[in-house]
């Protein structure tokens, strides 16, 4: 049996790292998802905070130290519509407050597609 953390085999992991832009106007945070192959949670994590590390240094922020780690529930390579990434948050807030809270606060920067 695998001990706790570790997987018998390869799997992918989706991993967020935070980063606070300090020289930045309005100084924003920046929730960031790699996605990472990996023969355990810890192994996962451990990559993706070196690369947050090197992400941070390279583009002048200051990654936070937070890494939370998902597996995905897929097999072999991920593929369209597969899941990769979930948080589970208990909270007393009605949905509409909920998303005003962690969301949609009205000071996101969120990028836009074109060509679609």
């Amino acid at each position: 049996m695998a001990a706790a953390g570790v997987a018998d085999e390869t799997s992918w992991y989706a991993v967020r790292c935070v980063f606070h832009w300090d020289a930045c106007e309005g100084t924003p945070y920046e929730e960031r998802l790699t996605l990472w192959q990996a023969v355990s949670t810890n192994r996962a994590i451990a990559r993706a905070e070196a690369e947050a590390r090197t992400y941070a240094e390279e583009n002048g922020l200051r990654y936070l130290g937070l890494a939370q780690c998902y597996r995905l529930a897929t097999e072999g390579r991920p593929g369209d519509g597969d899941e990769v990434f979930s948080l589970l948050r208990d909270s007393s807030l009605d949905g509409e407050a909920y998303l005003d809270r962690y969301f949609d606060t009205g000071h996101e920067r969120q990028g836009t597609t074109t060509g679609e």
